[in-house]
């Protein structure tokens, strides 16, 4: 496969995983919400975890984002030294948020901070952001070798 073919695969599939996303929470962090919202002893509290649970209800029903007052959109990256598209990492995340913004579609929340222009793709000055860590192969046992 040639690198380019290879990156718009992976951008398309970070796309489409940035879209769902937007969409559905992850199973752990929808049972640390039930979880917590059992424990809540105040009306206020009950209430804003109902509002939750009814948003997140009427986006799988209606195939829309979640609310989307949220902030900006960030990826957490683990991914190895001899990963083929590492070079393009980057780029190929910024491409996703771009067609994610407008497939799913998410709210535009990229602002730039001192002249107050929104990108409308969800793109900027380091946005989205990007924590990338780095693995690297385990060194050879030599008792193995």
């Amino acid at each position: 496969m040639q690198k380019e073919e290879l990156k718009d695969q992976f951008t398309d599939l970070l796309s489409k995983f940035t879209t769902y996303f937007g969409k559905y929470l992850p199973d752990d962090v929808m049972e640390s919400l039930k979880t917590l919202s059992s424990k809540q002893q105040s009306e206020i509290s009950k209430i804003i975890y109902d509002v939750m649970f009814d948003d997140m209800d009427l986006a799988k029903k209606r195939n829309v984002p979640i609310c989307q007052d949220t902030g900006v959109i960030q990826y957490f990256v683990k991914c190895g030294a001899n990963f083929p598209l590492l070079g393009d990492l980057e780029s190929c995340l910024r491409e996703a948020t771009k067609r994610a913004t407008k497939d799913a579609p998410l709210r535009h929340n990229a602002v730039e901070i001192f002249d107050e222009r929104n990108s409308g793709d969800n793109t900027g000055v380091r946005i989205p952001w990007i924590c990338l860590l780095y693995t690297s192969p385990s060194p050879r046992d030599p008792k193995t070798s």
